[in-house]
């Protein structure tokens, strides 16, 4: 398997001004070649590719010995093949006639992540490994950098990415060959039904609460963005609500994340086989707001709607799920979400009418009573089964 591990970089002060400066140089060839492949075409008809820009870095290197020339050639080929695959995800899009989103310049804050694409090129992980207690991650320009490493490493690394998050460094390792931890069977299945009011409804009736991170931080989100909306751009006071406001969101996300590992952990140990719920959650969160046309209604109990569904991020919950089930030796079924909320558990009887509230269920045609989240959960097991008996006899 591949996997990633990330983890939290501990630089000095002068490593951090070296990081930030090579970000930068990395922000700016981003930048220069996108503005060549633009300027090619609109003045040649010339379609600039790869290997092209690829074949013109040792000349910019040569020329900037003290800015470009200071950095690893194969994580500036990394950066430019980012920007390659900007451009063919565009023409992609081009083609199945979505919104082409053609790719754009990236500003000071839109440009967090350095790649260098082989471990032993331009860097260097566990770059001191007679250190008895600390390990080291070394990148040319910067040195040897301290990691703080909280779990072990498995399998081979491949890439090395260093990424900034708000004031923070960190290192993140993609690693072939990670051998799987497969856990001892349990005999038992669910089917999971995921809601707002419960983050997850296991089908025997169990429930993991959703903690609601973002309504948490809501006052203190909202406090820091009027404090920012009054700062003039450009200025320094500006530059540190923006940092307030980033370490909030930044905070939420680690929040969700670790309540996400901790849910899909326990569910994993607890279940050989899950069944879940195949949401179109882009759908779901997509705006009611309309055209000046035909205006939505009740948009602003939908928007509501969209935030809490955003912020119990079900599609995180649902990544995180498959990742450790596919390591733990665990089988994930994927179920039609349709009518699952109004089908009787017990007779099988679907109608609108059975949920008569968010959290009560009960069948107008046989009169079986249920928490509806649970009955959805059984039904959402008895489709997934239904699913695996086919795929096997088949």
């Amino acid at each position: 398997m591949r996997r990633s591990f990330k983890f939290l970089l501990r630089p000095t002060a002068r490593q951090v001004a070296a990081l930030a400066a090579c970000l930068e140089d990395h922000r700016q060839l981003y930048n220069a070649a996108l503005e060549h492949r633009r300027a090619a075409y609109a003045k040649a008809g010339v379609s600039i590719q790869y290997g092209d820009q690829s074949a013109e870095l040792k000349h910019i290197r040569g020329d900037d010995p003290d800015g470009q020339g200071r950095w690893s050639f194969s994580s500036q080929q990394a950066t430019l093949r980012r920007l390659d695959k900007a451009f063919a995800a565009f023409f992609e899009r081009v083609k199945s006639g979505r919104t082409p989103g053609f790719p754009r310049f990236k500003g000071r804050g839109r440009f967090d992540t350095v790649e260098w694409p082989k471990d032993g090129d331009g860097c260097r992980w566990d770059s001191q490994p007679q250190h008895p207690t600390a390990i080291w991650v070394r990148l040319q320009g910067v040195g040897h950098v301290r990691v703080h490493r909280h779990r072990r490493v498995s399998g081979t690394v491949k890439t090395i990415s260093v990424k900034r998050e708000g004031s923070r460094w960190y290192v993140v390792l993609s690693c072939a060959e990670v051998p799987a931890g497969p856990l001892p069977a349990t005999g038992a299945v669910a089917g999971i039904d995921l809601g707002v009011a419960s983050l997850v409804t296991t089908s025997d009736g169990g429930q993991v609460a959703n903690p609601r991170h973002l309504a948490a931080t809501a006052d203190r989100l909202a406090a820091g963005q009027r404090d920012l909306a009054r700062k003039k751009r450009g200025s320094k006071r500006r530059r540190k609500a923006v940092a307030r406001v980033a370490a909030l969101h930044a905070k939420v996300r680690r929040q969700r994340l670790d309540g996400a590992h901790k849910a899909a952990l326990a569910l994993v140990r607890a279940y050989d086989v899950i069944a879940y719920e195949d949401l179109r959650i882009t759908n779901m969160t997509r705006s009611a707001s309309g055209t000046l046309q035909a205006p939505g209604r009740n948009v602003a109990a939908k928007s509501g709607l969209n935030r809490s569904i955003l912020d119990a991020s079900w599609g995180v919950f649902l990544t995180i799920l498959s990742h450790k089930a596919e390591s733990a030796g665990r089988e994930l079924i994927a179920v039609n979400p349709a009518h699952t909320s109004c089908t009787c558990a017990r007779c099988g009887h679907c109608a609108k009418d059975n949920r008569l509230t968010q959290a009560e269920f009960r069948c107008v045609s046989c009169g079986h009573t249920a928490h509806a989240d649970v009955n959805a959960a059984i039904n959402i097991l008895r489709a997934g089964l239904a699913l695996r008996q086919a795929a096997q006899a088949a």
